[in-house]
């Protein structure tokens, strides 16, 4: 019996100095893995110090601020990063106090997460239990400087289109019904590494252009011209649209607001004027025209979908101008709307131009 008690002893003891040993070296491995952010912060500081005083140097390069004003920039950049450095050291500090104090138990107390799966693998064997993961790291890399952002851009307002032989006080298209519609994806990128003055906006957008002629006419395709003839019947709609794909080339100028930290740059054109100038090209995909009218009696929709000799190729210049997001735009077709036109007519637009 006495064997059995000192071997069971035996056991108990050796399980638990190893339990401690184990503990201990965790306890040291979270220790060593704070001091290496205390390491990280002063570099990121010091790093983020460096690009504010390289930016400072431009500025009195190109005399836009005095040698003074750039001393002042420069002392208050330097005080800034170092109570930055001083306040987040002083915090990792006291999870070191409390770590020594307490034990490892102390540091995590933040809300466990479980992850399910066969043949896990975990830095800390001990987060796995049973193929079960918990507390796994939720640490995400963070870019430090997005030079490249994405956005939905939709654009809409009025159409029209202008030729040799018309004024703008004698165009072929009601004003008001002849109207336009943009809905695409766009990507900005700042041009130059230490400013955002100038960025560069491509794309890829959907775009409909629609006439509606004034009087009773409609389209007609006769030997390859395509004219404005008078109905047979009064016409309570008479709408002509075509469809493209394009893609959109904008350089944009404006300031904007710079927020920067030891993890990242970031530049917002936020309630900040914004001029935009460039152009666009692409294909036509359809061409269709509707009519509405009533004859003998009955209500008649035709939908007619043709060729109608419309460029197969269209491409143009456009602006915008604006504050923030919003902006006025426009757009002039290059491209003719009918090839081969004894006339030729050009298709324009003006309107309203929203980035989400």
């Amino acid at each position: 019996m006495k064997t059995i008690v000192t071997l069971a002893t035996i056991v108990v003891m050796s399980f638990l100095v190893q339990l401690t040993n184990a503990q201990e070296r965790e306890i040291n491995s979270e220790l060593e893995l704070l001091e290496q952010q205390k390491e990280q912060i002063v570099l990121q500081e010091k790093e983020a110090l460096k690009q504010k005083v390289e930016k400072i140097n431009d500025q009195l390069i190109n005399k836009e601020i005095t040698i003074e004003e750039a001393q002042r920039q420069k002392e208050n950049a330097a005080k800034t990063h170092a109570l930055n450095i001083e306040n987040k050291i002083a915090i990792i500090d006291n999870q070191i106090a409390l770590i020594q104090r307490n034990g490892i138990e102390s540091d995590q107390e933040e809300d466990p997460e479980v992850w399910i799966g066969v043949g896990a693998k975990s830095k800390n064997s001990n987060d796995i239990l049973f193929g079960i993961k918990i507390n796994p790291d939720k640490e995400k890399e963070i870019k430090y400087d997005r030079r490249t952002t994405s956005h939905l851009v939709i654009a809409t307002g009025f159409n029209n289109a202008i030729s040799e032989d018309k004024g703008f006080d004698d165009l072929d298209y009601k004003g008001a019904g002849s109207r336009f519609f943009e809905i695409g994806w766009v990507w900005k990128t700042r041009v130059f590494k230490n400013t955002n003055f100038l960025r560069l906006k491509y794309g890829l957008s959907y775009t409909n252009n629609g006439l509606k002629p004034e009087g009773n006419r409609y389209f007609v395709e006769s030997n390859n011209q395509v004219r404005l003839e008078e109905f047979r019947v009064e016409l309570s709609k008479s709408k002509f649209r075509m469809d493209n794909l394009v893609i959109p080339v904008h350089f944009e100028f404006g300031p904007s607001e710079l927020t920067e930290t030891a993890q990242s740059i970031r530049y917002s054109t936020e309630y900040k004027f914004i001029f935009g100038i460039g152009g666009y090209a692409g294909f036509n995909l359809s061409t269709r025209q509707k009519l509405k009218y009533r004859e003998n009696g009955e209500r008649i929709k035709d939908k007619i979908k043709r060729d109608y000799n419309t460029s197969d190729i269209v491409y143009g210049i456009s602006g915008y101008i604006g504050c923030g997001d919003l902006s006025l735009y426009a757009k002039y077709d290059l491209s003719p709307i009918f090839e081969d036109a004894e006339i030729e007519q050009n298709n324009i637009s003006l309107g309203l131009r929203i980035e989400l």
